[in-house]
């Protein structure tokens, strides 16, 4: 058994970081963000002056290893074909060639999404009494809106779902401008909203509360880079409406910088989570 300290650190509703006192002495502290990217949880034994990190078992660190490889490589190749997909649109030949580009980079993001979501879903947690982090069976899915890991990543995949339904319209042809507005533009605002939401969620869970800039702490780069990312879809997808008056976007020079610096930041942050691993 372990002796429950108390929770120190939150956003809301939600706790981020745990402390308690283990049964052999000193203290232990679980932490979010590390703890279901890493498996990590830091410990300060009787009478050591510092802190040091201990691993999960074996079978959740390579769990979380695995998942977190296919989320990274598959955010830094989703972000670099909506980037290519941008740049054809600025520079090339307008059409189904950069359609198709952004569809294919849409699977990519639905594929990161969803491995990002699985490793919230199975990574090790403290015991309700305030226990070290178990490992948890395998799982598909959960419901959890009570963890604030669960549900950003679970608004993330959304929102990756929601860009789904702009790439495949934008594959159609003969479309009217309110059809273009409602199948195109509608689900791309939406999107954007929910990885803004998503990204809001994340800097609370690493920031344990209020956003605050953590230069030394990779999660936020991470974080702060995915968000940037995500205000840039923003811009870029406001840029797009397409106006009744004149049948032409509001500024179709914006939506594509919007979109290509955007899609290189979500590409910087999968590089980054590579090297954010157990």
């Amino acid at each position: 058994m372990s002796q429950t300290e108390g929770r120190s650190g939150g956003a809301g509703p939600f706790t981020t970081r745990l402390t308690w006192h283990p049964v052999e002495g000193g203290t232990a502290v679980w932490e979010s963000r590390p703890a279901r990217k890493r498996g990590l949880i830091t410990v300060r034994a009787p009478g050591e002056p510092e802190s040091r990190p201990r691993s999960a078992d074996g079978v959740s660190v390579a769990r979380l290893r695995r998942l977190n490889t296919v989320a990274a490589l598959a955010f830094t190749v989703g972000g670099a074909l909506f980037a290519l997909g941008a740049w054809v649109a600025q520079f090339g030949s307008s059409g189904a060639t950069g359609a198709w580009i952004y569809f294919a980079g849409g699977l990519f993001f639905n594929t990161g999404g969803y491995a990002s979501l699985l490793q919230a879903i199975n990574a090790p947690r403290p015991e309700a009494g305030g226990g070290p982090p178990t490992a948890r069976a395998w799982a598909w899915w959960s419901y959890e809106p009570y963890r604030i890991d669960w549900l950003s990543t679970f608004v993330l995949f959304v929102g990756t779902l929601v860009f789904g339904i702009n790439l495949l319209s934008s594959l159609l042809h003969g479309l009217s401008l309110q059809q273009v507005n409602r199948l195109i533009w509608a689900p791309d605002m939406v999107g954007c909203t929910l990885f803004l939401i998503s990204g809001h969620l994340a800097l609370l869970e690493v920031c344990h509360g209020r956003p605050a800039v953590r230069a030394r702490d990779l999660g936020w780069w991470i974080v702060a880079i995915n968000q940037l990312g995500s205000v840039l879809f923003l811009v870029s997808a406001l840029a797009a409406f397409t106006r009744p008056a004149t049948g032409s976007p509001v500024n179709g020079d914006i939506a594509n910088w919007g979109t290509l610096t955007g899609a290189l930041c979500f590409s910087a942050g999968g590089i980054l989570q590579l090297f954010e691993r157990p």
